[in-house]
């Protein structure tokens, strides 16, 4: 049996993907609602972290932010209370590499193995099975989990021990925040020049700038669509703000990333911090 905890809008089609390939689940979700596809389709409910762990061998976490997957951990029927010794935690959620270490720390003390593996990729990708896994950990807990991990991605790149898989998802993160940023500045001054939206954007995606990310994005900063969020305002700005707070742990500045969070902050304090972040046009073309 496999676990799964976090049954939101990345988790639900990881486990979805599981689930499609055979595998029998023990699920659970802070809003049992979230889960019910799931269940429909004969995934086994627990009430709570600590009953997942007890029923299972490897486990998978995706959590929102730092403070859900330590109320997961360490909270009143926490994951780890329930995990057996030899089991394999597997954590994609973005989290700081501090707090990778930490949980695997906390995890081998109880005699449980921990992988840190934090995914590229939104709701297209995972429903295609698409996500690239970063991975800190043990290679050979790597291995372990690499056929699961395969049927979620087409890549598990492994980064180095515990924390370097979270370390690289800031890292890439980081990127897609200016990458979304700078686009979106180019569409809204290229109009601002008289140039008509639709081939304006058509001549920044067939150059040398065209990155994937920007194609995923195209239409929504064409048609304005972003109440309907593959990866949210909120999101974005809370995973380069762990960026800044890992670069100010290492002495190392991040001028072109703060500034850019600044914008993702703007954009959230408008009330749009549920909307896709690519909803940094609207602000950048005022």
């Amino acid at each position: 049996m496999i676990g799964f905890i976090g049954i939101g809008i990345m988790g639900s089609r990881m486990a979805g993907r599981l689930q499609n390939a055979g595998e029998s689940l023990v699920i659970y979700n802070r809003t049992k609602a979230k889960a019910n596809l799931l269940i429909e389709k004969g995934a086994k409910w627990a009430d709570s972290p600590r009953d997942v762990g007890e029923q299972t061998d490897i486990v998978f976490t995706m959590l929102a932010n730092p403070q859900a997957v330590d109320a997961v951990a360490y909270g009143a029927d926490g994951l780890l209370d329930g995990l057996k010794p030899g089991s394999l935690w597997v954590d994609s959620s973005t989290i700081s590499p501090a707090q990778s270490k930490a949980l695997a720390k906390a995890a081998s003390e109880k005699g449980v193995h921990f992988l840190d593996a934090p995914v590229a990729g939104s709701t297209a990708p995972a429903e295609k099975g698409e996500l690239i896994f970063f991975v800190g950990g043990d290679a050979g807990d790597v291995e372990t989990a690499r056929p699961l991990l395969n049927i979620m991605g087409k890549a598990v790149q492994h980064k180095g021990p515990n924390g370097s898989g979270t370390a690289m998802k800031l890292v890439n993160n980081l990127m897609l925040g200016q990458a979304v940023a700078a686009f979106s500045e180019a569409v809204a001054f290229g109009e601002s020049l008289g140039l008509e939206k639709e081939g304006l954007i058509a001549s920044l995606l067939s150059g040398p700038t065209a990155a994937p990310i920007l194609h995923f994005k195209q239409k929504k900063v064409m048609d304005g669509d972003f109440e309907n969020a593959d990866f949210k305002v909120s999101s974005i700005y809370k995973d380069m703000e762990l960026a800044s707070e890992e670069a100010y742990a290492h002495n190392f500045a991040l001028p072109i990333s703060n500034l850019v969070k600044s914008l993702y902050g703007l954009v959230k304090q408008q009330g749009e911090g549920e909307y896709d972040f690519a909803a940094i046009y609207s602000l950048l073309k005022k």
